[in-house]
């Protein structure tokens, strides 16, 4: 408090003008003039950053979300690509009997099988895609139920559908063949001839001169040793020689795999898978792309297998044609050095060239029987399609074959392994889903559809081996259930992948 006698005390208690108070607090507002702003300018940033990391997060769960789906969608339209073509293998019997007299009218004779996977799109095409959108009308010039979108279990919903391809093993060479525990010294002798055989050409020396996969220098009997050894559960190396003279073995499997730095050794047992032959030494990307599957994009152009039996005959009629002149060149069938398709370039071309054209014309069957394949090789005159082609061939500058005795008795027209490369397709707003699945099927022991219900109307006879019936437990061994089980029309599931 100011005492009144201080001198200060007159000046405290004047009153302050208001145009200076007026100024103070324009001052003071001055001094506090864009705080507001600031604060809010950062709020603004706060959860501008916020906002876009949830709206980051939550479009990366849905897009997984929604891959997730289109994934299983795309599984199963694949898995019932292979049940659907499981359904055509186990018609084929009653196809091929059906068709097979108008076949023979344009030269198709013979007991054997019609190809019906090679026309997946005509018999399974109704069950692909979207027949009808929701909810349309018919056409106006067709009745509804002439549709096949009026059918019923047609057709897939949801815009997604499958790609399909069925190609026959048997029309192949076998490398697990070459398992001495499973066909002896003579498959071995006979795969390595084979193997050669289709190696042999002068167009492929190039490959042969320079590093392989593994950095070595292989040249082609290295690299068909290989192949046979690493199914071989013996521990002797496999001469991979086309010479008569050639010896069985060239003494105790080496060490190459750990020699050069790799992770494994020989498997010494037959092959589970093609992609298992990637592992074999020398296999590049060229040795791949040239001998084993020379075109991804249509596995029939696969040349090699490991699926098949120790009985298996390579089917003529399904064969490609490349596939076909190493048949034809190989030891087991002629003398490579005496027959010119085998050291002529030229006439080689002049082969594959009529052969492909022929199978494109007839969707895929060439030889409907092995004497039709022996005649058009032999050049042998006749009204056969075998002697029609022959002649085609001679016309083309192909000279005639000359087979030893009794050599083609390896060859057939039946199939008993198919590959079922079924891939399910979901499409989307900026991407595809692709899932693919590919299962191998046996054949072996499969009856006819009309067999299997003749079967199960005598298990409604009285005293049948009905389950729990005293003549069904003196059946129940184990060759009898594999005997059942391999009864299936629709074969025997051996391979079965999701990729």
């Amino acid at each position: 408090m100011v005492h009144p006698s201080s001198p200060h005390a007159e000046e405290r208690a004047a009153p302050t003008p208001p145009g200076r108070r007026a100024r103070r607090r324009l001052r003071g507002r001055r001094d506090r003039r864009g705080v507001a702003l600031v604060m809010v300018l950062g709020a603004i940033t706060v959860l501008t950053v916020f906002l876009t990391e949830l709206q980051e997060e939550t479009s990366t769960e849905l897009s997984a979300a929604l891959a997730d789906r289109d994934a299983l969608r795309a599984e199963y339209y694949a898995k019932s690509a292979v049940n659907l073509s499981r359904m055509l293998i186990a018609a084929e019997p009653s196809v091929s009997a059906t068709i097979g007299p108008m076949l023979a009218i344009i030269g198709l004779k013979g007991n054997f099988q019609v190809p019906v996977w090679k026309f997946t799109d005509m018999f399974l095409g109704p069950f692909n895609a979207q027949l009808a959108e929701p909810g349309a009308a018919p056409p106006p010039e067709a009745p509804a139920e002439a549709s096949s979108a009026a059918g019923k279990n047609l057709g897939l919903t949801g815009g997604g559908r499958f790609e399909l391809k069925i190609v026959d093993e048997d029309s192949k060479i076998n490398i697990n063949r070459g398992a001495d525990d499973v066909g002896g010294i003579a498959d071995q002798i006979m795969v390595g001839g084979q193997l050669l055989s289709l190696m042999s050409a002068a167009q492929y020396n190039p490959l042969f001169e320079e590093r392989d996969g593994d950095g070595q220098f292989s040249d082609r009997a290295t690299i068909c040793s290989a192949l046979i050894d690493w199914a071989d559960p013996g521990d002797q190396a496999f001469a991979c020689d086309a010479g008569t003279n050639a010896p069985s073995s060239t003494g105790a499997e080496d060490s190459f795999y750990q020699t050069v730095g790799l992770a494994y050794q020989r498997k010494n047992a037959p092959y589970d898978s093609v992609d298992e032959l990637r592992l074999i030494r020398g296999m590049s990307d060229d040795f791949w792309a040239t001998f084993v599957d020379p075109d991804p994009t249509d596995p029939d152009k696969r040349l090699l297998t490991v699926w098949g039996s120790r009985k298996q005959k390579i089917n003529v009629t399904s064969a490609n044609a490349q596939m076909l002149l190493a048949l034809t060149c190989s030891t087991e069938f002629v003398d490579v050095a005496a027959t010119p398709l085998c050291t002529d370039v030229n006439q080689q071309t002049a082969f594959l060239t009529v052969a492909s054209l022929v199978q494109s014309m007839t969707g895929g069957i060439l030889f409907p029987t092995p004497k039709d394949f022996v005649d058009a090789m032999t050049q042998k005159a006749g009204n056969s399609l075998g002697g029609m082609l022959g002649q085609q061939f001679k016309a083309m500058g192909v000279e005639a074959v000359k087979f030893k005795p009794n050599a083609t008795k390896s060859l057939g027209n039946r199939t008993n392994f198919l590959s079922i490369y079924a891939d399910g397709i979901v499409p989307g707003n900026k991407r595809e889903t692709r899932v693919r699945v590919h299962a191998v099927i046996d054949l072996t022991g499969a009856t006819k559809i009309t067999e299997v219900e003749q079967n199960d109307n005598t298990l409604d006879q009285p005293g049948s081996n009905q389950p729990g019936s005293s003549q069904a437990g003196a059946s129940a061994t184990p060759d009898a259930y594999e005997k059942q089980v391999r009864s299936n029309p629709a074969g025997t599931i051996i391979y079965y992948r999701i990729e």
